[in-house]
């Protein structure tokens, strides 16, 4: 794979654990999502780190959900996330479920009361945070922070045993209330909720929290280095007091954070996009407007492209927000050189070029691409009646205006030299069609006078025209009047359009250059009824200039 993420402060960490012989100088890595909604583009540059950081140490990384919030999770989720990561061309050591040590993290959990350090707290949530504390005055301790431990443990086994309602009881660690540290502050590890769990049924009606389940899961799959983003930066000493104080594992792994990815334009909360779907917004998490994984692959973006990009943002400890720019220089640079031109006219305008001859049709040949010589050429028909696109044409020309209006010639790219001499109207005074003469000594490639013309557009011949659907997608959220993200109310332009021929050929997924238009991609659901459907993947320049 040849995008790789250049060394990093977290891959000098783990060469100088490697130098100490620290965890026999191994690297085991994890992606650990929870399975409630896709992922998105920030999630493309965790699983980069840590599937790559495997693959440049010859390690192993594992995929596991973090399934303890059974109200939440969905198997859509889950099946969505391991299509993303596959597409996205990494594989995973072993599929893991954090539910799957629900056991031992309760025996964790018993072991921490018998040390006296856990107890059940009556509290309700709403008490719990109001006698936290704050960053300059220290938390309340709780009137059940000093049960005995055999009052802990008889009330823990109710628990467990469903004795209780959902936020009756909790289970909290006695840590330190006064701890500069706000979640060290005896944090919540176990919570009531009744509800069955995909993986585990109705054996529980206990689950653990999060801060609680991560340190263990890492440990019991041998975990080296558990690499996470800022936010838990915070929570590091919280992972590494459970692993302490638990004391299973004689060599536990070890925390490192980086900063999240931040984007232009960009909304990347699970529990938004989320909203964006259930309200109708968007059409589902793969909406080619949305930053899932999945909608950028249904817009059309590669996986090369996209590994690219998580390589070229690097990996800091320092949040910062990265241009959607270069997301979009990425894809560009990775399509260039690798996918072929079609001819397609939007808002397609008829053009008559009546000194042509009456039912003949010529092949005239067009580059397929013109960056690479080598993939070649393709003919097209070219006759008496063509489309030119809308864009194209002004009956009143604007200032430095060089393409079709009355009295101009233009060049015809493939073809010939043409004029237009009059334009046709329908009653209701739109454009019916141009009326056009040529010049037949003007064929491309056949060595004419040489004259020169300002203007040159491309054409779709009428009598083989196929019809084609075209989404021009731009972004979802722009910046509103007091400097939020909004929703974009012209994020998606769908328009219709005549394409040359091959484009009926065209699978989706496939990938085209739209001469002078952009780079498109044939819907992977296609609901064109009929008309193939193209989404607009990104403009064909851009004023972004890469560092």
């Amino acid at each position: 794979m040849s995008e790789v993420m250049a060394n990093n402060f977290i891959h000098n960490i783990i060469d100088e654990d490697r130098a100490s012989g620290k965890y026999g100088g191994e690297v085991y890595t994890r992606f650990p999502p929870e399975p409630n909604g896709y992922l998105h583009i920030g999630h493309a540059k965790s699983i980069c780190l840590n599937f790559g950081t495997a693959l440049k140490y010859g390690g192993k990384c594992n995929l596991r959900y973090d399934d303890t919030n059974p109200v939440k999770e969905d198997v859509e989720y889950v099946d969505a996330i391991e299509d993303d990561i596959r597409w996205l061309g990494f594989k995973w050591e072993k599929q893991l479920w954090a539910s799957d040590y629900f056991d031992t993290m309760y025996k964790a959990a018993e072991t921490l009361i018998e040390k006296g350090l856990a107890y059940v707290d009556d509290s309700s949530a709403e008490e719990i945070k109001r006698t936290r504390g704050t960053l300059t005055e220290p938390g309340i301790e709780s009137p059940c922070r000093n049960r005995s431990v055999e009052e802990n443990l008889a009330m823990f086994r109710d628990m467990k045993a469903g004795k209780y309602a959902d936020g009756e009881k909790v289970l909290r660690a006695k840590i330190d209330m006064a701890s500069p540290n706000i979640n060290m502050r005896d944090p919540v590890i176990y919570r009531i909720v009744h509800a069955p769990h995909h993986n585990t049924g109705d054996k529980w009606c206990i689950y653990p929290m999060y801060d609680f389940a991560h340190p263990i899961e890492d440990a019991i799959e041998g975990i080296t280095h558990s690499i996470c983003t800022m936010e838990f930066e915070d929570h590091r000493p919280l992972y590494d007091w459970v692993l302490k104080e638990v004391g299973f594992w004689p060599e536990p792994p070890q925390q490192i954070e980086f900063a999240r990815l931040n984007l232009t334009n960009t909304v990347m909360s699970k529990r938004y996009l989320k909203a964006l779907v259930d309200d109708g917004s968007v059409t589902g998490w793969d909406d080619p407007r949305m930053p899932t994984i999945a909608g950028l692959r249904r817009r059309g973006y590669t996986p090369e492209a996209i590994r690219d990009f998580c390589a070229r943002v690097g990996v800091a400890k320092a949040n910062s927000m990265v241009d959607i720019g270069l997301l979009e220089h990425c894809i560009r640079e990775d399509l260039q050189n690798r996918v072929e031109s079609r001819n397609v006219v939007e808002d397609p305008v008829k053009v008559v070029i009546t000194n042509y001859p009456e039912g003949e049709t010529e092949m005239v040949e067009v580059e397929n691409n013109k960056n690479v010589p080598e993939m070649g050429t393709r003919q097209i028909p070219f006759s008496r009646e063509i489309y030119v696109d809308g864009a194209d044409f002004m009956e009143v020309p604007a200032k430095k205006y060089f393409r079709l209006f009355p009295g101009n010639e233009v060049r015809v790219k493939g073809a010939y030299f043409i004029k237009c001499e009059e334009v046709v109207k329908n009653p209701d005074g739109s454009v019916k069609e141009l009326l056009c003469t040529y010049d037949p000594a003007t064929k491309s490639g056949e060595g004419f006078d040489g004259r020169k013309v300002k203007g040159t557009i491309h054409f779709v011949d009428a009598a083989t025209a196929v019809p084609v659907k075209i989404r021009n997608y731009s972004y979802l959220m722009v910046e509103g009047e007091d400097g939020k993200l909004v929703l974009n109310p012209e994020s998606l332009v769908e328009k219709d359009g005549f394409a040359e021929p091959l484009i009926a050929e065209a699978k989706p997924g496939e990938r085209f250059q739209f001469f002078r238009h952009g780079y498109y991609v044939r819907d992977l659901k296609d609901t064109g009824e009929g008309a193939p459907v193209f989404n607009r993947i990104v403009d064909l320049k851009s004023g972004y200039k890469p560092k």
